[in-house]
């Protein structure tokens, strides 16, 4: 299973939108844009399609929980 897969059942399983996506990787302070987005949730061997990356992924992950629970207390 590759990175693109995960964020994409993620994706279908939260229900998140594309504000959503942008919104949980700005907490994460992972700068993304529509273009990525979109290339990342193609099919492998699409022309626009874009590789995952691990820390685009970590990104996710780290931001969703910031989206989810807050930040962390001091």
């Amino acid at each position: 299973m590759t990175n693109n897969d995960i964020i994409k059942k993620l994706r279908i399983a939260l229900d998140l939108k594309d504000a959503d996506l942008y919104e949980i990787f700005d907490l994460a302070e992972f700068e993304t844009n529509k273009a990525t987005l979109s290339g990342i949730f193609r099919k492998e061997g699409h022309k626009n399609y874009k590789q995952c990356s691990d820390a685009m992924l970590e990104a996710f992950l780290d931001g969703y929980i910031l989206y989810k629970r807050g930040p962390k207390p001091e």
